[in-house]
């Protein structure tokens, strides 16, 4: 290494300290990166890759950025999962003998991102630390952005994944033996785009972790935390914070609490779910248009969207609880006009909680602090009117709302009321706050007044009437008197120069008045910024209070929300009951509703129950809204569960542990698994995990394979989630296997529903409405047409789709086998072209007639029916 120059041996030591780091490296105004880096940074942001002379014959790689643009670059970097190091001056380089001093003060990943341009202000940006080992994975989630902290342990891969899935993480760091688990990390980092590192071993021993945790929190024993009985997960915790100080170096004050947590203290949503019900994003686009968050996001405020979020994404199980957030939404709507008025003082409050965390990590400038000032005058109103209501919820927000007073009347005090956006500027103490400031701000702009009134007050003094006070980089201020008055020259005057025709001197006053006005301006500068930071620190010190305000605010934000939503949409109050009974009258859909105009969306009832009513079947034709329906009932048992109120005349809800989905079909090419594949791996996790408190949304099972396939599945499926003693959970399920209607019949807890529709001619009509009964057509090819298949082809369909019901191939089992004639030969239609293929042309096969003959039709089941018929085709297929 002692080929290079100094600068670039210090920069090859430190990029040895970083090495999975990409390291800006702070010369002069710019970040640059060499060598590797340099190339690296090149291709992925696109920059000029150029050369620097290093002390050696070849020219080192090189690339930079201007340092008041880097944010956007390491954000453009850490989006795509990598980590920057930001190296930074930290010595004067006026004071500087040699290269001036550097070193790493902050390292950036996408976990631990902390930039406001980066991050979407709605969502939390969490690392998330997994820690596995006999079976057990402790898990903890940690928002660097916000202060939140969390950790819990968790018993299986599944679960695990749902957690993952719930939190959404950035990042995810973890111990080596996770990667020797069952859980896909590729998948986490290819679909899920999770950037996925292995830490050293030490992170997680038991002597680092509980040091760590117990140092930072300022306790003596894990119970301090609630931490005893989770040692796992106390390990993620302790190696997540270990790493926080490693990559943050600073103190994180405000991370002043960790939760602990069990799974089971919520509805558990499992990703196919979460996805399929559109909960916070659309399926297709990705967006928040067009799903539930869309619907029921009326917040105000930054903090209350990302807990909205959190509602949303993790229902309750606890009657008490939701019960609370009702009451709190029904008194609310009793009285719109404070309703609204607290809504417009949240208008204006930034996001307290990020805002706390920039003003700890000692990044805030002057303009974050008065738009936190213009926040905390936000309160004291709020507070007042809060005072207006009784129920416990709002009355526990009010207690726990600080008005912060005092923390306001610091920054109203201290910063001007238009502060420049840095804080090496000037300009952000107000008037008043400090006579040293003040004096210095006065030597600044009225030095030149200062001079000539000493100028004056020495003439009028001495006599000397050609007294001129001048300036000069040597001697500075001084009083300058030409030969002629040098006999007037008082004895206070000291010489400081002999001209020719004149005589220098300078004054204790006038040295004095020098002083303050060559040095105002840099000191007033430093001393500004030294004031900022003070008050920087003394409200850091206060982080606890404003964190618990800031929760405040944001569940009040959130009822707020809920209850202008149940409002304005005409929603009611659930009623929870203990019975597992799920009884909606006048159902809607909450998103389709919306997006459907002048009011069009046809309700509907849902009655599921523990007996007769366990599982619906319904039927009918594609488009005719079976799956609206069924996600409209899913929609509403969670929005019940999170403690909204629901789009229904009224509703009475069991509580449900778990809701389960399957609807739909999509390949997972990445994954090499078909789209029947894909189905089956849903249906075996969904039977494998439901309870009979889960409610599952099954819709057209079986239909990625064969016709007798899928419909023995759907067939078995349904036997088996009616078994009380094998599975027993609520069910809707969609089909097209019309033969499953007559499970109603041979199942006590089954029952038919269908959509209704309306016949016109050839065309239908879709009426919306779940009526009793099964459907005895899907009508295909009338949507078929509606969809702008073109007409010969609707044609051609028309002619087949009549082959088939003329020749029972559909008609029902039984009805085929009995109208079977032996010697029977089919024939093509008429008016079919001669150059169309038929799809009959069957042979004489005596045995095979006889053995239909003989089968006893009183006594074969469906199911029995349809497998009879199965092997008598293959033998057909055999003998052809």
């Amino acid at each position: 290494m002692e080929e290079y120059s100094p600068m670039m041996q210090h920069y090859l030591k430190t990029k040895e300290e970083h090495s999975d780091c990409i390291l800006f490296y702070r010369l002069g105004d710019f970040y640059e990166m060499f060598f590797d880096d340099a190339i690296t940074v090149s291709k992925e942001l696109e920059l000029t890759l150029t050369g620097k002379q290093c002390g050696t014959k070849e020219r080192a790689p090189m690339c930079g950025v201007p340092f008041h643009a880097a944010d956007t670059y390491i954000n453009r970097l850490v989006s795509k999962g990598y980590k920057v190091a930001i190296c930074e001056q930290i010595g004067d380089p006026k004071l500087s003998k040699g290269i001036v001093e550097r070193k790493v003060i902050r390292i950036v990943t996408p976990g631990t991102n902390t930039d406001v341009q980066s991050l979407d202000e709605g969502k939390n940006n969490y690392l998330m630390c997994i820690y596995y080992a006999e079976d057990t994975f402790g898990m903890s989630a940690a928002d660097v952005s916000t202060g939140d902290y969390f950790v819990t342990e968790i018993e299986s891969i599944e679960k695990l994944i749902d957690e993952i899935n719930r939190f959404a993480p950035s990042e995810i760091i973890c111990n080596e033996a996770l990667f020797m688990s069952a859980l896909d990390i590729e998948d986490l980092r290819n679909r899920l785009n999770i950037t996925v590192t292995a830490l050293d071993m030490w992170y997680f021993t038991d002597e680092t972790a509980k040091t760590t945790l117990l140092e930072h929190f300022h306790v003596k024993q894990l119970e301090g935390l609630g931490l005893a009985d989770y040692l796992s997960g106390m390990l993620a915790a302790g190696a997540l914070l270990k790493y926080l100080y490693e990559t943050q170096m600073n103190g994180l004050e405000h991370m002043t609490s960790i939760r602990p947590y069990a799974t089971g203290m919520y509805m558990v949503l499992d990703s196919s779910t979460r996805r399929n019900l559109e909960l916070v994003e659309t399926m297709r686009e990705k967006n928040k248009k067009g799903s539930l968050l869309w619907v029921l996001d009326k917040t105000k405020t930054a903090m209350g969207a990302r807990l909205l979020r959190s509602y949303v994404k993790q229902p309750l199980i606890s009657k008490e609880a939701i019960e609370a957030r009702y009451d709190a939404i029904d008194e609310l709507n009793h009285d719109v006009i404070n309703r609204e008025e607290m809504s417009e003082y949240l208008q204006p409050v930034y996001d307290l909680e990020r805002l706390i965390a920039r003003i700890s990590y000692q990044t805030a400038n002057p303009r974050d602090l008065i738009a936190f000032r213009n926040s905390l005058r936000m309160i004291p109103p709020i507070l007042m009117i809060l005072g207006e209501f009784h129920c416990s919820e709002l009355s526990d927000i009010r207690e726990k709302m600080d008005s912060l007073s005092d923390i306001c009347g610091w920054i109203d005090g201290a910063i001007a009321e238009e502060p420049p956006l840095t804080v090496h500027d000037g300009g952000i103490i107000k008037d008043g706050y400090s006579e040293e400031v003040d004096r210095l701000r006065k030597a600044k702009t009225e030095g030149k007044q200062w001079l000539s009134e000493i100028e004056t007050k020495e003439r009028e003094k001495t006599g000397i009437k050609n007294l001129r006070i001048k300036y000069n980089k040597v001697f500075g201020y001084y009083l300058e008197v030409t030969n002629s008055y040098k006999e007037l020259v008082p004895e206070y005057y000291t010489r400081k120069q002999t001209l020719t025709n004149a005589e220098r001197y300078i004054t204790p006053e006038l040295k004095e008045l020098e002083d303050l006005i060559l040095g105002a301006e840099d000191k007033l500068v430093a001393l500004e910024y030294e004031l900022f930071c003070q008050l920087r620190e003394q409200i850091t010190a206060e982080v606890r209070r404003i964190q618990k305000t800031a929760k405040a605010i944001a569940r009040l934000d959130v009822l707020l929300s809920l209850a202008t939503v149940a409002d304005i949409n005409q929603y009611c109050r659930p009623k929870i009951n203990e019975k597992g009974i799920i009884d909606i009258k006048q159902g809607r859909h909450p998103v389709v509703e919306k997006m459907i105009r002048h009011d069009m969306f046809i309700p509907n009832d849902t009655y599921l129950d523990h007996g007769s009513n366990r599982i619906s079947i319904i039927t009918g034709p594609n488009m005719a809204g079976k799956s609206t329906y069924m996600r409209q009932t899913a929609l509403i048992v969670l929005m019940a569960q999170i403690g909204s109120f629901v789009p229904a005349s009224e509703a009475s809800i069991g509580l449900v542990d778990r809701i389960f989905t399957r609807v739909g079909a999509s390949d997972d090419l990445a994954s090499g698994a078909s789209t029947f594949m894909v189905e089956m791996n849903e249906v075996a996790n969904i039977l494998r995990n439901a309870t009979a408190d889960s409610l599952l949304i099954l819709d057209e099972i079986g239909r990625g394979t064969s016709t007798f396939d899928g419909l023995s599945i759907a067939w078995a499926v349904v036997e088996h989630i009616s078994n009380p003693k094998l599975l027993g959970a609520k069910t809707l399920f969609a089909t097209h296997y019309h033969e499953l209607t007559e499970l109603e019949g041979k199942l006590d807890n089954v029952n038919n529903y269908c959509i209704a529709v309306k016949e016109q001619g050839d065309d239908i009509v879709f009426l919306r409405k779940i009526v009793a009964g099964g459907a005895d057509r899907s009508y295909g090819i009338q949507v078929a047409k509606l969809a702008g298949v073109p007409e010969p082809v609707i044609e051609r369909a028309k002619e087949i789709c009549q082959e088939l019901i003329d020749h029972q191939i559909t008609g029902g089992v039984k009805n085929l086998l009995a109208n079977s004639k032996h010697g029977s030969r089919v024939k093509k239609l008429d008016d079919v072209d001669r150059n169309q293929i038929s799809l009959f042309d069957t042979v004489n096969e005596d045995e095979i007639l006889v053995e239909i003959k003989e089968l006893d039709l009183g006594n074969l089941s469906p199911i029995e029916a349809l497998n009879k018929l199965y092997e008598l085709q293959g033998k057909l297929k055999n003998r052809w």
